[in-house]
């Protein structure tokens, strides 16, 4: 891989990444993320929870219940898959834990039904539906009364939201309304499962007031072939990538929206395996890198660096409970202070450690 430097800051990019070398001037790397797990599902449980265990809840839904909705016709936490399919393991990444349950990330899909089983079956109007959910609901908040479980009130949510999604969701994911300089600039196709439009349908929500979207782009873990697969990877999303911070930039929402961009480890500056054609490169949570931009970010900054070797972090070290503090403090949120109750003890996104990163702020 070739590295050069760009724009005004002289921000260190692939080469093959040329559109978000364009404005790299707007985001901030760290080149000195730590973690401990070596392997994929602690690693990304230890990103999004704070913990390397299942079963904690994500990011997404300690900012759900953090700051509640801003729209009540949408989840405060959207999920948006592309090259992979839904199943147990990706779903445990934006679960809500020990949480109530409405504060769980809702995962959309770009082609059928945009949520599973939103639309009505057939016979079923809008009017009977209505009546249907009403009826429901009222049996649920007498039973509500009864027990007190929360898990109840969460269900009364749920069933609610989903009504009123039925409405809100399909004009929302019809991207065929967007101008054609949009499409252009972000390379999307309507219909089509990508990552650019999924990027796409991000810019969509938060326009429409969903506290967290995330994005999930499999491809990364390049155990072989890494000279052929990289700049493929590479050309998937640094297009969408760099139009979003564009786009979100022109429509004056830049400023206030986080974006947060990277995985749950790096890889080994040394090939895995033998020396041919078709090496790789293995995990490597040591020292990795990601970057932030948008609201609270200082843009065209580098934070942290690593030995000549790429292999230890050898200045300001940033630990994955620290990149979690950091980004709740952009949010407005003290991340020793947003705490749940739970088995006998106040529960946290950054769990007993997280320090905010000032260097990155602006």
């Amino acid at each position: 891989m070739t590295f050069r430097k760009y724009g005004e800051s002289g921000q260190v990019l692939n080469v093959h990444m040329p559109e978000l070398a364009k404005v790299c001037d707007e985001i901030a790397i760290v080149r000195s993320l730590h973690s401990e797990p070596i392997n994929h599902d602690p690693a990304v449980n230890m990103l999004q929870t704070g913990a390397g265990r299942p079963g904690r809840p994500c990011m997404g839904s300690w900012v759900s219940w953090g700051l509640g909705s801003e729209n009540r016709s949408m989840p405060d936490f959207v999920v948006l898959l592309s090259g992979t399919k839904g199943q147990p393991v990706i779903s445990r990444y934006y679960h809500s834990g020990f949480l109530p349950s409405r504060h769980q990330g809702v995962q959309f899909q770009s082609q059928g039904d945009p949520v599973l089983f939103l639309s009505n079956p057939g016979g079923i109007d809008g009017r009977t539906r209505g009546r249907l959910i009403r009826g429901i609901n009222d049996l649920n908040r007498r039973r509500l009364e009864l027990v007190g479980d929360p898990e109840i009130e969460a269900r009364i949510d749920s069933f609610e939201l989903a009504y009123r999604m039925q409405s809100s969701v399909p004009e929302m994911m019809d991207l065929s309304g967007e101008p054609k300089h949009v499409h252009e600039l972000y390379g999307t196709q309507p219909g089509k499962v990508s990552f650019a439009n999924n990027c796409l349908l991000a810019r969509r929500m938060i326009e429409r007031g969903v506290r967290f979207v995330q994005l999930y782009q499999r491809g990364w873990d390049m155990h072989s072939d890494i000279k052929n697969r990289m700049p493929k990877q590479c050309a998937e999303v640094d297009r969408p990538t760099a139009a979003l911070l564009r786009d979100l930039k022109q429509r004056g929402l830049l400023d206030e929206t986080l974006i947060i961009w990277g995985g749950e480890f790096g890889r080994t500056t040394y090939c895995q395996g033998e020396l041919k054609a078709t090496f790789g490169r293995d995990h490597h949570p040591r020292c990795f890198n990601a970057w932030l931009a948008g609201g609270g970010i200082r843009g065209g900054v580098t934070h942290g660096a690593t030995d000549d070797f790429g292999y230890n972090v050898v200045e300001n070290p940033v630990h994955v409970h620290d990149l979690q503090a950091t980004v709740m403090h952009c949010l407005g949120i003290d991340h020793e202070q947003l705490v749940y109750r739970f088995q006998g003890r106040d529960q946290r996104l950054t769990d007993i450690g997280g320090q905010v990163v000032p260097e990155l702020l602006a």
